[in-house]
C-alpha cells in the first residue's frame, strides 16, 4: 500500500511565509514526477508546482518569484516553500505523485489527503 502524508499548512498572515511537505511511503519502487495542487472554495483544482526526478520544475505563473518546490529522492519526500503569501492563495493544498508500486509494471498518481493553508488577517 502506498500512501502519501502531508505536512505543514494552518493560518498565516497576509506576506508571510508558510512550508509544506509530503512523504511518499509504503512498497515503492520508482517515483518520477511530484507536484502541488491546490483547491480553493468553489473553484476547481489547479496546478501549484511539480519537479521531476531530475529536479526539473514547472510553476503556475501566480507562483513563480513566490513558492519553490524541491524534493529529497532519499526521503521520497517533496517540499513547498510559500513567501510573500496572499490572500487568493487560500485553498487546500494537495500533494500528488507518479508512483511506480514494487511489482507494479505502470506507474499510478497518488494524492495526499490534502492540507488548509489560510491567509488572512
Amino acid at each position: 500500500q502506498v500512501q502519501l502524508v502531508e505536512s505543514g499548512g494552518g493560518l498565516v498572515q497576509p506576506g508571510g511565509s508558510l512550508s509544506l511537505s509530503c512523504e511518499a511511503s509504503g512498497s515503492i519502487f520508482l517515483i518520477s514526477d511530484m507536484g502541488w495542487y491546490r483547491q480553493a472554495a468553489g473553484k476547481q483544482r489547479e496546478l501549484v508546482a511539480k519537479i521531476t526526478r531530475g529536479g526539473s520544475t514547472d510553476y503556475a505563473d501566480s507562483m513563480k518569484g513566490r513558492f519553490t518546490i524541491s524534493r529529497d529522492n532519499a526521503k521520497n519526500t517533496v517540499y513547498l516553500q510559500m513567501n510573500n503569501l496572499r490572500a487568493e492563495d487560500t485553498a487546500v493544498y494537495y500533494c500528488n505523485a507518479r508512483i511506480w508500486a514494487l511489482g507494479s509494471s505502470r506507474g499510478i498518481d497518488y494524492w495526499g489527503q490534502g492540507t488548509q493553508v489560510t491567509v488572512s488577517t
